[in-house]
């Protein structure tokens, strides 16, 4: 039996998780941490109280790092769910996971289909010399890049593969902050409209061709919490930090 925390467990996808978790035979929810509504406030008061195995983490930008590096203080594995977090922040949390001898799983997106963006967009990046990465969320989400659309970018990095710019950016006329966030070298530009949940589309382009892959989310949180799941049982198996759900599928 895997016992779990789940942070974020008022929230919509964190709901949605807790009570697949709760409702799981190989799992146990052993406590819930929200500003209100649930068993506990904090993750560090939450881990202090119950004995937990696996932290999930569906929270938000301002307080996921503080949550994640609580869990490994204490030993505690951790599924990351949450945006928000850079490179640098990742490297701190690898280097404190495999020190303490326990596990993270992080993804900017736990859907099936997610994971596969990331998968295929390897591939045409070892075939195409050019792409930039849009991302598409709600007006109230307040941080940029998504996290999806980051992790994307700095998965294409590990190819020791640049994306080719026609225009390098200091030469820009204008505005050069209108061709994006540069982020592991992939230029990425995130829309905040209402109406959208999270999309995140990857544009390939080379000689008279392009390429798109897109993923765009619905309406339920059904997709994260499959990923989710997998992610907490693979847990107990892992020691230091796993990013993406397709380096566990």
């Amino acid at each position: 039996m895997i016992r779990v925390c789940v942070a974020g467990s008022t929230g919509w996808t964190g709901s949605a998780v807790a009570a697949a978790v709760d409702a799981a035979g190989d799992l146990e929810l052993v406590a819930g941490v929200a500003r209100s509504g649930a068993s506990h406030a904090t993750v560090a008061q939450a881990l202090d109280d119950v004995p937990a195995d696996v932290l999930v983490d569906y929270t938000h930008a301002e307080v996921v790092k503080q949550n994640v590096l609580a869990a490994l203080e204490r030993g505690v594995g951790v599924v990351v769910g949450s945006s928000g977090l850079t490179g640098a922040d990742y490297d701190e949390i690898a280097a404190l996971a495999a020190r303490r001898g326990v596990g993270v799983i992080a993804a900017g997106n736990f859907s099936v289909t997610a994971a596969m963006v990331l998968r295929f967009a390897g591939e045409a990046a070892r075939h195409l010399g050019s792409w930039e990465v849009i991302d598409y969320a709600s007006a109230t989400k307040t941080d940029a890049p998504s996290g999806t659309s980051r992790e994307l970018a700095e998965r294409l990095a590990e190819l020791d593969e640049q994306p080719a710019v026609g225009v390098a950016l200091e030469d820009v006329h204008g505005l050069r902050e209108a061709r994006g966030a540069s982020v592991a070298a992939t230029q990425v530009h995130s829309l905040r409209l209402p109406s959208f949940t999270v999309s995140t589309e990857i544009v390939f382009a080379g000689s008279g061709e392009r390429l798109s892959l897109r993923h765009d989310a619905g309406t339920s949180a059904a997709p994260y919490v499959a990923g989710t799941l997998l992610a907490i049982r693979a847990i107990p198996n892992q020691v230091g930090l796993v990013r993406g759900l397709d380096r566990i599928l």
